[in-house]
């Protein structure tokens, strides 16, 4: 049995703007080399695009996206018997939201556009639509649960 005391959940701070959790570990995820004030630039842009182009909250269709990427369950790669299983796993939601902002932001980085935040602001409306390259990474992570439902005695 581990000695190691559980470690704290950190809660992050709202952003300065929008007051929003949500956007501030968004930032957090986009930061590379230590740029915030980048990040926040890119994100702020990216929200804006969204408000011209959809006429709703921005926030709204961030959270929307954010919820709709969120898988439920995932497989983890479990060696037993000298061989390896992938076995599904359910996730609590905060897991879940932090696998959709990577995804989110990865699918935006690999998507061909001018700027980041316009590749963002993209990916962003297109997951809340239900679908997008996000989406389509997290339908593949439950069929990859589903079919191997065989192994999931060995959690």
């Amino acid at each position: 049995m581990s000695r190691k005391s559980i470690a704290e959940k950190k809660i992050s701070k709202p952003d300065p703007i929008y007051r929003n959790r949500l956007v501030n570990m968004l930032v957090n995820r986009i930061v590379r080399n230590g740029k915030k004030s980048l990040a926040y630039r890119i994100l702020y842009r990216a929200v804006g695009s969204i408000k011209r182009r959809t006429k709703k909250n921005p926030l709204f269709v961030l959270r929307q996206a954010v919820n709709k990427a969120a898988p439920n369950v995932t497989v983890k790669a479990r060696r037993i018997g000298g061989s390896t299983h992938q076995v599904p796993l359910e996730i609590g939601s905060t897991q879940g939201k932090a696998l959709a902002i990577r995804w989110l932001l990865g699918a935006s980085r690999k998507r061909s556009g001018r700027s980041m935040a316009i590749k963002l602001s993209y990916e962003l409306v297109d997951a809340a639509k239900d679908n997008g390259i996000a989406i389509r990474k997290k339908e593949e992570t439950h069929r990859m649960a589903e079919a191997n439902r065989a192994f999931a005695h060995f959690r």
